[in-house]
């Protein structure tokens, strides 16, 4: 018996088609009802109670966003927002992880078959991470097939260069890291160290989500471009679909953004990024990795830490999906676990050279 009982919720018939077979496809997986539209949805709902929910945004007679809301407030179900790549309907997804929301993903390409191959994986993650999701109670844990490491974007290295003192901070979420990074970046003053973010998150998304944190914070935040600086006071997000590492020239650090498989079964991934970091910024970087299902950037995060870096793990009675910062717990990966509360003022004490409270869990 499937472990996850999903409802589609889609006004195209062929969408609904479509996302029933890819999600059926997983052994864990089951599609128990459709709904061509969030008042069908919700009728369906006095008598079923699926695990998890997969929304459009726009849909007739209802629009996604208000579903999501009078949801959430009636009876919590986690919801993963199933949109297109029109950057227009970006800020409209963005509202919805706002208002409840666990993750976004990318509605599967008509007539594009190659499709299926990457973003298949990447849809069903999201549907069992949801499905662990604090909004609601779980089971036992999903088994994850084999994935690519960082190596075959960025080959390991025992040394890393620490001619610079500048310090930068590392950051890594996939479930439930919007908020929780709105939350981070909203307590970090402007003259902050310049820092880098990889959020999973579907490409065109990265762009406005950027551009949110920016209207939010003091920092200055945006999506990053290939050669893109990286200093005081500025923010870096990783672009979807693309893949963020860390380089320097000399005593200044820059971005580089390129194509590569899925890592970690992620692109943009955590992985890469940390580990580009432990190369090349070593003992002058604060790494800290957050909310999100799965194992991206736990490794990344020990590596920086053999490196030299600052490393922390978001604790589990703030994550909204307790899955990568625990395994970067159990790696030994982080030198203590904070809250979601407690992480701005950590990251900060780490760049002044200060330890961790003794509060944290150590």
């Amino acid at each position: 018996m499937a472990d996850i009982k999903v409802m589609v919720v889609d006004d195209s018939a062929l969408v609904r088609k479509m996302m029933t077979e890819l999600l059926n496809s997983d052994p864990a997986i089951e599609v128990i009802a459709h709904a061509s539209d969030p008042v069908f949805a919700l009728e369906k709902l006095k008598t079923i109670t699926p695990d998890v929910i997969t929304l459009d945004i726009e849909m007739p007679r209802m629009d996604g966003v208000t579903f999501l809301k009078k949801l959430m407030a009636e009876n919590p179900i986690p919801v993963v927002i199933c949109s297109s790549l029109a950057e227009a309907g970006a800020a409209t997804t963005l509202e919805a992880m706002k208002s409840g929301a666990v993750d976004i993903i990318t509605k599967p390409r008509i007539g594009v078959k190659g499709f299926l191959s990457e973003s298949s994986i990447e849809i069903i993650d999201a549907v069992k991470a949801a499905g662990k999701s604090k909004v609601r109670k779980r089971g036992k844990p999903l088994d994850v097939k084999p994935k690519y490491t960082a190596d075959v974007i960025l080959a390991q290295k025992a040394t890393s260069m620490d001619e610079t003192t500048e310090k930068i901070i590392a950051l890594g979420a996939s479930t439930g890291g919007t908020n929780a990074l709105r939350d981070v970046l909203a307590q970090m003053p402007a003259v902050s160290p310049g820092i880098l973010i990889v959020q999973h998150m579907p490409e065109k998304f990265t762009s406005a989500f950027a551009g949110h944190l920016n209207d939010l914070c003091e920092m200055d935040v945006s999506e990053a471009r290939k050669g893109d600086r990286l200093i005081p006071g500025k923010v870096l997000v990783a672009p979807g679909g693309k893949h963020m590492l860390l380089k320097r020239s000399g005593a200044y650090y820059h971005v580089d953004i390129i194509d590569g498989p899925l890592v970690s079964r992620h692109r943009p991934s955590v992985d890469v990024l940390f580990r580009s970091v432990a190369r090349y910024a070593g003992k002058n970087a604060v790494g800290c990795l957050m909310t999100g299902m799965g194992d991206d950037g736990a490794q990344g995060l020990l590596e920086m830490k053999m490196a030299g870096a600052r490393t922390f793990a978001q604790d589990e009675a703030t994550s909204v999906v307790y899955g990568m910062p625990q395994e970067a717990w159990k790696k030994g990966a982080a030198e203590a676990q904070v809250s979601l509360n407690d992480i701005p003022q950590t990251l900060l004490d780490a760049c002044m050279g200060k330890r961790p409270k003794k509060s944290f869990k150590s």
